[in-house]
């Protein structure tokens, strides 16, 4: 299968540069997300796709990575350097990487 062949990092993975790519739903965002992260909704990625940087590797990340994996496989066919965050936002919580809410307080994933 393809999924299975889809280029993926661990949460603690990430470099903490990284272009990170977060498609989960709005509450879900609000309530806790990696500091720095670009927050697109799955649904909204085709046509957002302009705001996704182009030249960078793209870690994309969700919950538990699910909607990450088929958002990673839509932008690589668009030609862009994409990899996907398994395991998503538990993963990246439960490997102490900091979530914050929009006001920058600690948050927690939904």
């Amino acid at each position: 299968m393809f999924r299975s062949q889809l280029p993926s990092v661990d949460a603690t993975a990430v470099p903490a540069d990284a272009v990170l790519l977060d498609v989960r739903e709005n509450d879900e965002w609000a309530a806790g997300h990696a500091d720095g992260a670009l927050h697109i909704p799955m649904g909204e990625v085709v046509a957002r796709l302009d705001e996704v940087p182009e030249g960078a590797r793209v870690h994309v990340v969700c919950r538990v990575g699910g909607r990450s994996a088929q958002v990673t496989q839509y932008l690589i066919g668009q030609g862009r350097d994409a990899v996907n965050v398994s395991g998503g936002m538990l993963d990246w919580e439960a490997a102490g990487r900091p979530v914050v809410t929009g006001e920058g307080a600690d948050g927690f994933v939904l």
